[in-house]
């Protein structure tokens, strides 16, 4: 396309008389609103060559431009067809026409991560992108008959289908059936992230105080499943006395089994609290998932399962057991969601039924404000919930408290 602008008011340097401009226009789509908006886009093959016998004028032009105007919906139409090349870039296209460039981080969840070379990171609505071309291999995850399908190649997206040219030839898919979508990963280490959250204060004087918190979130993550690692550890000592010392690690692995549903073949957990008189809890168990609400500002699942329980107790009174096993049942839900474009709200809840002797249910809860300072640093407030039903006496006859509360302000580094 080539285009003619005007700019009314503006100071035109003045030509030598010899050289002159003409545009002749034949009324084929031209309409005068594109005069009156200073602009009108011709296409390349509407300009053509006249000689000068072809027409009568006063002064001879040293230059002569005779163009007719396209179609607005041809012009349309040839734009859209023009790809870009992504021998470098993948290019995305929003529905109102615009061309990105840059790098696909990931599409999941009804969400795009896109770093475009002009614009940083950007996220995006899928609904929103009319057109992906990728650069280099992909790996794409569909849903068929079957179940998730893994798929890897070089993918093409329109507003109806998706190409891949894969090693054994090009397929073509829906575009409903696509559920994610993400880089080919170069290494291993392209497919994890990490967030890890510190807190610590200091009091001297009449007292002395030290307190220490740690949070770390470890994630892998690829079309077909994901892995989670979460730690929650609280240290404290007044005067050098030990007045908080507790630890929580949790793990699970997730397979998709579709857009909504997820298996989640194991899941555990670790917690240690000597001022709850539990010298180590472990839990295991296996169960499913659902995403209740899956758009690119807020995730919302669910999940439960079966599981077993072992716990050792600090002390215990004559003629209890010191470690006892239970089964269980595990449910539990995740909430993630974009207050602003720098504060996100992240809750969890997991609660745990079991028999009288080893407490009857414990939940906990956890409900965090992420605020993003930089691309990489955050500031974090945090609200912790732990509760035991029946807690364990101790050998002394003290009972230990069911509820414990926490008030976490940490700063975190996201990689």
């Amino acid at each position: 396309m080539c285009g003619l602008q005007q700019y009314p008011g503006a100071a035109v340097p003045r030509l030598p008389a010899t050289i002159v401009i003409a545009l002749i226009l034949m009324l084929a789509g031209a309409r005068a609103d594109a005069v009156e908006a200073g602009s009108l886009s011709l296409a390349v093959s509407d300009v053509f060559r006249v000689t000068r016998a072809d027409l009568d004028f006063s002064e001879d032009p040293e230059v002569l431009v005779l163009a007719q105007a396209s179609d607005p919906a041809e012009i349309r139409k040839a734009w859209e067809s023009a790809l870009p090349p992504t021998d470098e870039f993948d290019w995305i296209q929003t529905t109102s026409g615009e061309w990105l460039k840059g790098e696909l981080k990931v599409m999941y969840e009804g969400s795009l991560e896109f770093d475009s070379d002009e614009f940083d990171l950007q996220t995006l609505d899928w609904d929103d992108v009319a057109q992906l071309h990728g650069h280099g291999t992909k790996r794409l995850s569909i849903e068929t008959p079957e179940g998730l399908e893994t798929v890897v190649g070089k993918v093409s997206v329109t507003r109806d289908t998706v190409t891949v040219e894969t090693e054994e030839g090009v397929r073509e898919f829906e575009r409903s059936q696509l559920v994610a979508i993400a880089p080919g990963a170069s290494t291993e280490w392209d497919n994890w992230s990490f967030k890890i959250t510190f807190g610590l204060g200091f009091l001297e004087g009449n007292t002395q105080q030290t307190d220490f918190t740690a949070k770390a979130n470890i994630k892998r993550q690829t079309p077909e499943n994901r892995f989670v690692i979460d730690y929650l550890g609280n240290y404290s000592t007044v005067s050098d006395v030990e007045t908080v010392n507790n630890h929580r690690l949790n793990t699970f692995f997730d397979l998709f089994a579709s857009r909504k549903y997820f298996w989640r073949p194991i899941f555990a957990e670790y917690y240690r609290d000597p001022f709850q008189n539990l010298d180590y809890r472990i839990t295991l168990g296996a169960g499913a998932g659902y995403h209740i609400i899956d758009t690119p500002e807020t995730t919302w699942d669910v999940s439960g399962g079966p599981s077993i329980r072992g716990t050792r107790y600090e002390s215990v009174q004559p003629g209890d057991s010191q470690k006892v096993e239970t089964p269980g049942l595990v449910l539990g839900t995740f909430y993630d969601t974009e207050l602003t474009k720098t504060v996100d709200f992240i809750g969890r809840y997991d609660l745990t039924i079991v028999n009288s002797e080893s407490g009857r249910y414990t939940h906990h809860a956890i409900a965090t404000f992420e605020i993003e300072i930089t691309d990489i640093f955050d500031f974090d407030v945090s609200f912790v919930w732990d509760r035991t039903e029946s807690p364990q006496p101790r050998a002394d006859g003290t009972v230990p408290k069911q509820d414990d509360f926490q008030l976490l302000l940490t700063f975190g580094v996201d990689i």
